[in-house]
C-alpha cells in the first residue's frame, strides 16, 4: 500500500480523495504528520495556493505530498467566488453563509452556469506537478439535500437535475472536479516514471 502525505486537514476532501484513489493507497493529512499549523492560502489562484501548501510541508517536514485547491466559479459573477470559494461570506468559512451569499448574489441572473475545479499540485522529490479537474453545471435556486459539503447543496451537475448535496457520494466519486483530478493524479502515481 503506498502511503501519500495530502496537505489538508479537511476530512471531507481526504475522504473523497481515498474514495477515488481506492484501497491501494493510505492517506496521511496534515495532522497525521504533526503539522498543525494552519497554512495560510495567500495566493491569488487556485494553482498558486496548491503549490504553496505542498512546498510548505515539502520545505517544513520533508515529505513528498501533494496538495488540492478548489474552487466554484460562477458565470453570472465574472468567475466569483474562485479562488476565495471557503471564505467568500468571510473569515469563518461557514458553508452556510456563503450559500446564502452566493444565492443573493443571484438574484435576477438568468445565467446560473458554474462550474466547480480543482487543482492538485504534487511534489515528488524536485518535480512539481499541476493537474486539474472541471465539473460544470449550475447553481439551483435554493439549497436541496443533506450529503456532502460546501456549496454541495447549490450546485447541480451537468446532465442532473439534482445537487450533489442530493446525489451522494457515488455519483460525486464519478464526476466531481475533485475525483477528475484525483484520477490524473494516479495517473501520474502509477506511471513508469523510470526510477
Amino acid at each position: 500500500m503506498q502511503v501519500l502525505v495530502f496537505a489538508t486537514n479537511n476530512a471531507h476532501k481526504a475522504h473523497e480523495v481515498e474514495l477515488v484513489l481506492g484501497s491501494g493507497y493510505q492517506i496521511k493529512t496534515l495532522k497525521d504528520i504533526g503539522c498543525l499549523e494552519d497554512i495560510e492560502e495567500t495566493e491569488n489562484t487556485l494553482e498558486g495556493n496548491a503549490l504553496l501548501k505542498a512546498r510548505y510541508v515539502k520545505e517544513k517536514y520533508g515529505y513528498d505530498c501533494f496538495s488540492e485547491d478548489a474552487g466554484l466559479e460562477v458565470a453570472a459573477l465574472d468567475g466569483a467566488p474562485g479562488v476565495h470559494t471557503a471564505r467568500y461570506a468571510g473569515p469563518s468559512r461557514d458553508a452556510n453563509d456563503n450559500m446564502d451569499l452566493l444565492l443573493r448574489n443571484l438574484d435576477g441572473h438568468s445565467d446560473r452556469s458554474a462550474q466547480f475545479r480543482a487543482v492538485i499540485a504534487l511534489i515528488q522529490g524536485d518535480k512539481e506537478i499541476l493537474l486539474e479537474g472541471v465539473c460544470k453545471g449550475q447553481i439551483s435556486l435554493q439549497k436541496q439535500g443533506t450529503e456532502g459539503f460546501g456549496y454541495d447543496p447549490i450546485f447541480i451537475p451537468e446532465g442532473y437535475e439534482q445537487t450533489f448535496a442530493q446525489l451522494g457520494d457515488e455519483v460525486k466519486t464519478e464526476i466531481s472536479h475533485r475525483a477528475k483530478a484525483t484520477r490524473k493524479l494516479v495517473e501520474v502515481l502509477t506511471m513508469d516514471d523510470g526510477r
